[in-house]
């Protein structure tokens, strides 16, 4: 089902209408987050990422788009799907017509509910993507609705047999995988792209960040990580709102051990369940 500008319609509504900008020029962004036991999971770092996206991509922010209005549409379009565990898109876009200069920049949403029917799998291959890198602008690091590398990327993961593919952005060094984030751990020391490698500022990345700084064993390092490195560390593990974390098993030849983001993991669960009770209390 969708929520489109407050009502809500049947996933059968056509949104890739001739006017709609995000459909002609992917001039829009979107964000993902989980709905777990009714509960918008970082429902406050969702929403001023969603913000900053909007200002960086000059659109207008309408006074009544506040915090707790997004929240309410949410459980409303939960309510009227009968879903209190699931996927939540908000796309948002902007409204007016013109060619690639709009004739304003006032914005519509539409958020989307999905039922999660996630397969547990005891492996995780990992392939890499070499036909298209991605960019290091300021914007790269946006949910925007052009996607396409991540979808090509996606495809060849799928007819070589791996779960997920790495992108590579145009030095050659590591962004992301197609749907998240990537860490990778050398003894006690855990890597990430940094964002000015081109990498999504995922909102489980900011999460995985906070809980390493005030780990007392672990180090945390944004940076430039190549390719080649993924052959001698120890774990690798990807981040994003769904999934969470989720263990690598194998890249190429190297497998890995899963210590190390089963204890991340563990710490994630209760980060989760914090926010929820901030909620609740509030």
């Amino acid at each position: 089902m969708i929520n489109l500008n407050g009502t809500i319609l049947t996933h059968k509504t056509d949104l890739s209408n001739n006017n709609n900008r995000a459909f002609l020029y992917a001039d829009g962004l979107f964000d993902t987050l989980l709905l777990e036991n009714n509960h918008p999971v970082f429902i406050e770092a969702h929403y001023f990422r969603l913000l900053a996206g909007i200002r960086q991509l000059r659109m207008e922010i309408p006074f009544y788009f506040t915090q707790n209005y997004w929240e309410q549409e949410i459980y409303k379009l939960a309510q009227a799907a009968q879903l209190s565990h699931a996927s939540i898109r908000t796309t948002i876009f902007r409204n007016s017509k013109g060619l690639y200069t709009p004739k304003s920049n006032s914005i519509s949403y539409a958020i989307e509910i999905r039922k999660i029917t996630q397969k547990e799998s005891s492996t995780n291959l990992l392939g890499i993507y070499k036909d298209n890198t991605l960019n290091t602008n300021p914007i790269s690091t946006l949910k925007t609705n052009n996607k396409l590398i991540n979808v090509l990327a996606s495809i060849y993961a799928k007819e070589q047999g791996y779960n997920s593919c790495i992108l590579l952005n145009h030095k050659r060094q590591i962004a992301e995988t197609t749907n998240a984030n990537l860490f990778v751990v050398f003894g006690n020391q855990i890597k990430t792209p940094d964002l000015s490698e081109g990498c999504v500022r995922g909102i489980i990345r900011e999460k995985i960040i906070q809980i390493v700084d005030k780990h007392p064993d672990f180090e945390l390092v944004e940076t430039a990580i190549s390719p080649f490195e993924l052959a001698q560390a120890d774990e690798v593990f990807t981040s994003n709102s769904i999934q969470q974390i989720q263990a690598i098993t194998q890249f190429k030849k190297k497998s890995y051990e899963n210590m190390v983001s089963t204890e991340i993991s563990l710490l994630l669960a209760q980060a989760v369940e914090t926010d929820k009770n901030q909620i609740v209390s509030s």
